[in-house]
């Protein structure tokens, strides 16, 4: 068995989430809920049916990027 598209996508926000927050990556994987791809004939992947939300509010560019008014 292998992980899906998605479910490689869900894996790689919970670690970015993680980097964001500065925190423990264990409980958000502990805490995805995995299923057989339907979507898949051959049943051979799996796919997160909770992927982690990842949130941007109160996050600050540092002051290197140019901000640019289009």
């Amino acid at each position: 068995m292998k992980l899906s598209n998605q479910a490689v996508g869900a894996l790689m926000m919970a670690l970015q989430k993680s980097l964001m927050e500065q925190s423990d990556i264990v409980p958000v994987l502990a805490e995805m809920d995995f299923q057989l791809d339907t979507e898949n004939e051959e049943n051979e992947t799996l796919v997160v049916t909770n992927p982690p939300v990842v949130s941007l509010d109160g996050v600050e560019l540092s002051g290197e990027e140019e901000q640019h008014d289009y």
